[in-house]
């Protein structure tokens, strides 16, 4: 009887468990240890989550438990290695995009009128407008919803390699293997001002001033092949600054939110400057070999700049506090580079001159490197034909993303951060489920390689393009 009775004791001790909340970042949730019921469901941890972090309306929450998400109760995620009776469960919560990108599944239109290969695609920060650059030295701009070329800009000399649009989506920057740089307008294909002239090689990299820094968007920098990075005032078009310092081409360029620039280089070096003077603040080592590839976790609200997506949005609020919110949104400036040394490195570039982690497992050279839009994952492309997930805090490998069968050139995440698709040189667009980390489905149409992948910021659409001459638009 006596033994019953224990049994019993036990188990009604085991339905419930000392728990507490800490984001990913390490940070405890006010409310401090709470006595939970070890069979809550993950639809009342978002309850008890959403009052302790005093929302007005509730928003989605992931819940994990040693690094697996809680898709049930808790019962189900606590692991053997917890002694239930003696042990605090830390239960890790991670907001979510208040609204859900729904994932592509067809093609439903190819833009046909490029003479030579794609080399770069993007949609306008408000996913309004759709450009592209080819090897036959002209820009196109597309009518996404007709799906029928708009405007054919030419100007260009040389191969246009790289594209960016401005924040403020009335300007897109277009630069060649000639060295030059225009500007377009969107609305009407026209150029804007002057041709920007003064590298003495090619242009690898464009990006813009943040939109909260001015939100006139007036300066860009360059990075090239001549080893110099030049900063322009496109009003004026011309050069305001020339950072030099790299000994070897400037393959990728990054401007952060504080106004520091991020350069990396074939000198296996990735060095920091001071945009309003051009002052060399530091010089990240570490990489083997060339760096190919650089990517910030600010890299989405940045580009999106004063533009809204979501049901909460406030959009009479004031554009430029907007932005300078989403900014401050993710925290700490987090960089990673991508290299032909195989590896990735995180770093913390604002104070450091060390590096958090250093990434390995790829077998072949890194292409291309995205933080996920919430800053949570690093998504990471490689020639060894996989894509890995990292996660972007501690550098943790998180897992490999296997189904090409050729070099990945490119990645692009969902607006969401719940979905990545991946174009490669066997043709097809893969797009994968981060929830399952798995496949989600298989994409083929293009008849040669993919070299360019974008998802609209808005979530409503994929462009790709490459060696067939033809940008392909896919949605649900």
């Amino acid at each position: 009887m006596q033994n019953n009775e224990n049994s019993a004791k036990e188990t009604t001790e085991i339905k419930r468990i000392l728990s507490r909340f800490k984001s990913d970042k390490g940070e405890t949730l006010p409310g401090g240890l709470l006595d939970l019921p070890i069979n809550i469901t993950v639809d009342k941890l978002q309850i008890i989550c959403n009052a302790l972090l005093q929302n007005e309306e509730p928003i989605p929450i992931a819940f994990y438990i040693n690094n697996v998400e809680i898709t049930n109760n808790l019962e189900n995620s606590i692991k053997e290695t917890y002694s239930i009776s003696e042990d605090i469960i830390e239960i890790i919560y991670q907001p979510q995009a208040i609204f859900k990108v729904k994932a592509i599944t067809r093609c439903t239109g190819s833009l046909e009128g490029h003479k030579e290969a794609v080399i770069t695609a993007a949609f306008s920060p408000n996913g309004t407008y759709l450009a592209s650059g080819s090897g036959d030295t002209t820009v196109r701009f597309w009518d996404i919803y007709t799906q029928t070329p708009y405007y054919t800009c030419e100007g260009h000399k040389h191969w246009v390699l790289c594209i960016s649009w401005s924040p403020c989506e009335t300007k897109l920057a277009s630069a060649c293997k000639n060295g030059t740089i225009l500007l377009w307008n969107p609305e009407t294909g026209k150029q804007i001002g002057r041709a920007m002239l003064g590298h003495k090689m090619w242009i690898t990299s464009l990006s813009w001033e943040p939109y909260h820094k001015n939100p006139e968007c007036q300066y860009i920098v360059s990075a090239s092949k001549d080893c110099d990075l030049r900063i322009w005032d496109t009003i004026r078009s011309q050069t305001v600054r020339t950072l030099s310092g790299h000994t070897r081409s400037v393959t990728c360029v990054k401007w952060g939110g504080n106004n520091l620039i991020y350069s990396g280089s074939q000198d296996r070096t990735i060095k920091v400057w001071r945009a309003e003077d051009g002052i060399l603040c530091r010089t990240l080592e570490g990489h083997a070999h060339w760096v190919n590839t650089l990517a910030l976790n600010v890299d989405y609200v940045l580009r999106i700049g004063p533009f809204h997506f979501g049901k909460n949005e406030k959009k009479s609020e004031n554009p430029v506090i907007y932005a300078k919110k989403c900014y401050k949104s993710i925290g700490e400036e987090v960089l990673v580079s991508g290299s032909d040394d195989f590896t990735l490195y995180l770093w913390k570039p604002e104070k450091e001159k060390k590096f958090i982690a250093r990434m390995t497992g790829h077998q072949h050279l890194v292409n291309d490197v995205k933080f996920s839009p919430d800053g949570r994952i690093i998504a990471s492309a490689s020639f060894d034909k996989s894509i890995k997930l990292w996660e972007s805090s501690t550098g943790r490998y998180i897992t490999s993303l296997r189904g090409h069968v050729q070099a990945v050139y490119s990645v692009s995440w969902s607006a969401d951060s719940r979905l990545l698709v991946s174009g490669s040189a066997d043709s097809t667009l893969k797009v994968w489920s981060l929830k399952t980390k798995k496949l989600y489905l298989d994409l083929p149409g293009h008849a040669d390689e993919i070299y360019a992948v974008d998802w609209s910021p808005n979530g409503l659409h994929v462009v790709s393009g490459g060696k067939d001459k033809v940008l392909r638009l896919w949605q649900n």
